[in-house]
């Protein structure tokens, strides 16, 4: 009891001085309500500033958080850079799902398992190869990106027109950054607003670095500036984040090598010991009990693998 009374004490005595130190400025307005008397003009620009970027944000998060199902499909066929209907996706998907079932049938499983391959078949491989090619596309856009907004403040700061440099980006670039801003271009051209290609361009590009140049392009044109500074600055952030992302990437290294290490350990144990006694190791694949084995052990791996992969993923 002392020394719970002590501490508490000497705890309060302190934090004493640092809580009458800002009850203090809370009196006299240096923090507090922002309207008070104690900011200046600067402060209250860069707090509307402020305020106008996190809008913005909300804005851009109740987009993408307010879709069905159908949408999200065409959302994902955008971003792998794709152009066929809803149609087109859904009759691919029938004849993935029934050439699984197919293949299912032709290993002479039970007919009841078919349709539960089907759907899994249909169902989840197109979602998978839409989400890799929507990554593998995001993934080149972003490498370049950085370039592409070096080039553009060097065409601000040489004169040109902020659509000259986008043409010359898209002139000057691979897709999918170059097609980006192509697309901006050629909307511009044809009298649409800024709000409504950025927005389309987020659909198809939904990452984060895309985002901020939406943002910052926005919140230019509601209250101006230095367009060439910002757009350095954003550049400067994006390969800040790059730099952080591939430290992250080589500090999880070692444990992707081990987590790649004991998920390849059982399949090489296994071929090893049937070259070494075939007989033994053939048990687990000519008898139920045996396949009911594999089948258990082939679920807990998957699942510790996906375990070791969210551990050791980074994302930022």
């Amino acid at each position: 009891m002392f020394l719970v009374g002590g501490g508490f004490i000497g705890l309060t005595i302190m934090m004493r001085p640092r809580m009458a130190l800002k009850r203090r400025m809370n009196d006299i307005g240096v923090i507090g309500d922002s309207s008070g008397g104690g900011g200046g003009q600067g402060d209250k620009s860069e707090t509307r500033r402020q305020k106008r970027i996190q809008d913005k944000v909300k804005q851009l998060e109740s987009k993408s958080s307010k879709q069905s199902r159908r949408e999200a499909i065409r959302a994902n066929i955008l971003q792998a850079g794709l152009d066929f209907s809803l149609t087109t996706y859904f009759v691919f998907s029938a004849i993935v799902g029934c050439g699984f079932a197919m293949g299912y049938l032709m290993t002479g499983k039970p007919p009841i398992g078919a349709a539960p391959v089907a759907l899994i078949g249909g169902l989840l491989f197109p979602h998978m190869v839409l989400k890799y090619l929507a990554g593998k596309r995001q993934a080149a856009f972003t490498k370049n990106f950085a370039n592409a907004l070096d080039l553009i403040v060097r065409g601000i700061r040489s004169g040109l027109p902020v659509n000259e440099c986008f043409n010359v980006v898209a002139r000057e670039f691979e897709p999918p950054v170059g097609e980006e801003f192509r697309l901006l271009v050629e909307g511009q051209n044809l009298g649409m607003t800024m709000d409504d290609l950025l927005s389309k361009g987020i659909q198809r590009i939904p990452t984060s670095e895309y985002k901020f140049f939406a943002i910052v392009l926005e919140i230019q044109r509601q209250t101006g500036g230095n367009l060439a500074e910002t757009l350095a600055g954003l550049s400067a952030v994006l390969r800040d984040r790059k730099k952080m992302r591939d430290k992250a990437r080589a500090m999880a290294s070692e444990a992707t090598a081990s987590a790649g290490i004991i998920g390849s350990l059982p399949f090489a144990v296994g071929t090893l010991l049937s070259v070494v006694n075939p007989d033994y190791v053939g048990v687990l694949f000519t008898t139920d009990t045996g396949n009911k084995l594999v089948a258990f052990g082939l679920f807990w791996m998957f699942l510790g693998s996906m375990v070791m992969k969210k551990m050791i993923n980074f994302k930022m």
